[in-house]
């Protein structure tokens, strides 16, 4: 079986944990929204934002489970390229998680949410 460094797969786990914590937070602010103001003009912008950002952040939670997944199987190590493709999925995950946690944030501060 192949194997990533501890380092290697500390840094995707968490990203993966990072990333359903935002998945969490998009929904609960989706929630908090419509609760407080309604489906309403004023609000279906905000409503495809906060999709866009939570189809991001399982995109790159996806990418980064399914690459895992064919890298551990590999025998006796893993393909560079699919090496190359992790590292490649770790530094856009860590974008997609800045830019998604700015996303939420903007948006829970133009509805004045805590």
């Amino acid at each position: 079986m192949a194997k990533l460094s501890e380092e290697v797969l500390t840094i995707v786990l968490n990203l993966q944990r990072q990333l359903l914590k935002l998945i969490d937070e998009v929904t609960a602010t989706e929630f908090v929204i419509f609760e407080q103001f309604g489906e309403v003009e004023g609000t279906i912008d905000y409503f495809r934002q906060l999709q866009n950002a939570q189809e991001r952040a399982d995109s790159y939670y996806q990418r980064l489970f399914t690459t895992l997944r064919q890298i551990y199987p590999s025998q006796p190590i893993a393909a560079h390229d699919r090496l190359e493709l992790l590292d490649q999925f770790i530094g856009e995950a860590e974008a997609t998680i800045d830019a998604v946690g700015a996303t939420i944030s903007e948006i829970r501060r133009d509805f004045n949410l805590s």
